[in-house]
């Protein structure tokens, strides 16, 4: 496995973990524990921004390493996004 497959698998794994809290969130009634499911998404969100950075990067250095998402991983993030 490449350098660039192992960050956009590390990418894929924080977005869909970021996901679950959300669900997380949104599934339960306990307010403190529903603060807490956002403040992690949150912290998962801004991890995943800078590797976001890094891949790109990455990618400017090492054109081999660029990947594409499918667009079944595009849906799942957009979701979440409105």
């Amino acid at each position: 496995m490449t350098v660039g497959q192992k960050l956009h698998q590390t990418l894929n794994s924080i977005d869909s973990a970021c996901i679950q809290l959300k669900t997380f969130s949104m599934d339960t009634q306990d307010q403190n524990a529903k603060q807490q499911f956002i403040n992690y998404a949150n912290q998962l969100e801004s991890i995943s921004q800078g590797l976001k950075g890094r891949i790109n990067y990455a990618e400017q250095q090492e054109p081999q390493y660029k990947q594409y998402q499918t667009s079944g991983q595009q849906q799942m993030q957009q979701q979440f996004k409105k």
